[in-house]
């Protein structure tokens, strides 16, 4: 069976990365958008990777378990590419909650059960999670450490003290640095790793269409 890489959210930065580590392996690239994830497949399958697609909403734990089982059906899950989000230009605060931190959560959860001996993720962050101002010792270890499905009924992100989409994305961001460091734990007694990076601005087509937008 193959050693399988599995990338969620096929954009510009999910491809960039697949490219970078999927060289003799099986890449999943899913996806919300199926013409999305199937766009990317031909990009990387003319570029001589084996690539097979899917759907996915991150928001929901049946559609992120379904992912897992798929990619353990293909081969086994040496790699995990969590690229999928939406930004403050694109959402309103509540499903940027349900997107990037529950769904974060998701991910981690389902996929640190099936994550291969030696396996690794890598989970994409924001620099604007480290501009959001400190937050309580209480308040992180909730965000790092309340089951996923309890986390979007935390008393700190109700509607009413959540109001605006850029907290809401600095919050979920912050959650996935400090949601990262707590599951490191668990998938390290699976033998594997997991890491979160923060990137600043990444030139994009999502990034041009924004900057196109203002």
């Amino acid at each position: 069976m193959p050693n399988v890489v599995v990338v969620i959210g096929a954009g510009s930065i999910g491809q960039a990365i697949a490219r970078r580590i999927s060289a003799g392996k099986h890449v999943l690239l899913s996806d919300l958008r199926l013409e999305t994830a199937d766009a990317a497949a031909k990009v990387l399958g003319d570029a001589g990777f084996e690539v097979s697609t899917t759907t996915v909403d991150v928001s929901s734990r049946p559609s992120v378990h379904a992912l897992a089982q798929k990619a353990t059906a293909i081969g086994e899950v040496t790699g995990v590419i969590h690229a999928a989000g939406v930004s403050p230009s694109q959402a309103p605060p509540a499903t940027i909650l349900a997107v990037d931190l529950y769904g974060t959560a998701l991910v981690l959860e389902e996929f640190g059960n099936v994550i291969a001996r030696g396996g690794s993720g890598v989970v994409i962050a924001s620099q604007s999670g480290h501009r959001l101002p400190a937050l309580t010792p209480e308040q992180n270890m909730a965000l790092a450490t309340t089951p996923a499905d309890q986390l979007l009924a935390l008393p700190m992100l109700r509607a009413d003290q959540v109001t605006d989409p850029l907290n809401a994305y600095q919050i979920s961001k912050r959650a996935n640095s400090l949601r990262v460091m707590a599951e490191a734990v668990r998938w390290g007694k699976r033998g594997a790793r997991i890491n979160t990076i923060s990137p600043g601005i990444i030139i994009t087509p999502l990034a041009n269409c924004v900057r196109c937008s203002r």
